[in-house]
């Protein structure tokens, strides 16, 4: 999802209740804020020698300790407006890949991405996801490459091919 994406999704549906799911059923509280919401530039070198760049809108959100019995999740408006004054303060790249930030004392922080988004006929549900790591450069590396069968005895201790 991009950050054009997110904001006119907000837009749209304005007076619904923003969730976000960060595991299967499991939601972040409703005593949430969006604590940080940084302009990522990201440039890279991957094992193969290639570089890459891209940016990144990652939004941080925390659970506040002195609201834990709140029931009432923040407003799709009210995500907006805190979004629409970080762009007048800090221009966010529109096409920029959106994440999320988040973790609490059971689930380990990471940047999440948008996998799905449930509408509502109330609130909107953003299910988060992760990126597992991988080879960007699998086709100079071979690491999707099926090895070749070992003859037996090969790598022997001294058989001199290990």
């Amino acid at each position: 999802m991009k950050t054009s994406d997110f904001l006119q999704l907000l837009k749209e549906q304005s007076s619904k209740e923003l969730i976000f799911e960060y595991a299967p059923g499991q939601k972040v509280g409703a005593n949430y804020h969006i604590t940080e919401v940084k302009n990522v530039i990201i440039e890279s070198v991957d094992c193969g020698g290639r570089m890459d760049s891209w940016r990144e809108t990652v939004i941080q959100l925390w659970e506040s300790p002195a609201e834990i019995n709140k029931t009432s999740y923040m407003s799709s408006f009210k995500a907006k407006s805190i979004l629409d004054r970080v762009h007048s303060l800090k221009p966010m790249d529109q096409d920029a890949v959106l994440r999320f930030e988040y973790g609490n004392p059971s689930f380990h922080t990471a940047q999440l991405y948008a996998n799905d988004i449930r509408v509502g006929s109330r609130d909107i549900t953003i299910v988060l996801d992760s990126s597992p790591t991988r080879c960007k450069a699998e086709d100079i590396c071979g690491v999707g490459a099926v090895p070749e069968p070992v003859e037996s005895g090969c790598c022997e201790p001294g058989s001199g091919c290990c």
